[in-house]
């Protein structure tokens, strides 16, 4: 034992020094980490997983609030604030609102079409349950309604485009040619995450996938075009089916 504590503590630099040392830089080691390509790829196997393990095994809750959960959870730790999130106001919402309502009359157009080629192969896209009973009923479209501009609009754009979109691009560091193929990889998750359609419902989803995809690249990286696209998307549909234009 030692009487002066100035002493012991000295004895034992050479104990106390490593650990200190350990321990300032494990903040610095969390942080790349957190901040790193492997990461990245655990995130998007993880979601992968996920987004077919609900629809195509049914083994799994539903995707879209486990990955909206993960996707807040990754951008506040990775971006230090709630200000990582794609949902920056835009220097135009007049741009953005045009490029989401552009899109979504592509979608539309190139849905009518894979639709109608799609039918010589495989039997018709199967729609949603319950969709039948939104024809002529107020009540039932309003309802759907409200599910589509926060389940589909916002929940799946934020947990496929803004979340799943950003970590396949992270693994080529967030370049264009990376947000190109995560684009096309996160276009044919969203084709299986539809997976109840039918096999002609899953490539209609896919291109819906790339349309979406390519309108957050257009807009910026602005989640907000992909939210009104998708939103004005589901809309026409459910006007169609309220109408009776579809079936």
């Amino acid at each position: 034992m030692y009487s002066d504590p100035v002493v012991a503590l000295r004895r034992r630099g050479n104990f106390v020094a490593p650990f200190t040392f350990c321990m300032a830089e494990l903040p610095v080691s969390m942080a790349r980490f957190s901040d790193s390509r492997a990461l990245s790829a655990l995130e998007l196997l993880a979601g992968s997983c996920i987004v077919i393990g609900h629809n195509v095994f049914r083994v799994l809750p539903n995707e879209v609030p486990i990955l909206v959960l993960l996707g807040l959870i990754s951008f506040r730790l990775r971006g230090g604030g709630w200000s990582a999130l794609p949902f920056r106001r835009p220097d135009s919402w007049g741009r953005v609102f045009l490029i989401a309502l552009a899109a979504a009359a592509l979608r539309i157009l190139l849905g009518a079409v894979v639709e109608s080629l799609a039918a010589r192969i495989w039997p018709p896209i199967v729609a949603p349950e319950g969709a039948a009973a939104i024809a002529g009923s107020l009540p039932v479209a309003l309802k759907w309604l409200g599910i589509v501009w926060t389940w589909a609009a916002f929940g799946e754009e934020f947990g496929y485009r803004g979340y799943l979109l950003a970590r396949a691009a992270d693994l080529g560091r967030g370049s264009t040619a990376a947000y190109f193929g995560g684009m096309v990889f996160v276009a044919v998750l969203f084709g299986l995450g539809h997976f109840y359609k039918g096999p002609a419902g899953v490539v209609d989803s896919t291109v819906a996938g790339l349309v979406l995809g390519a309108t957050f690249l257009v807009s910026r990286r602005n989640l907000w075009a992909c939210v009104l696209a998708h939103g004005f998307i589901d809309t026409f549909g459910l006007i169609a089916l309220y109408f009776g234009w579809a079936t």
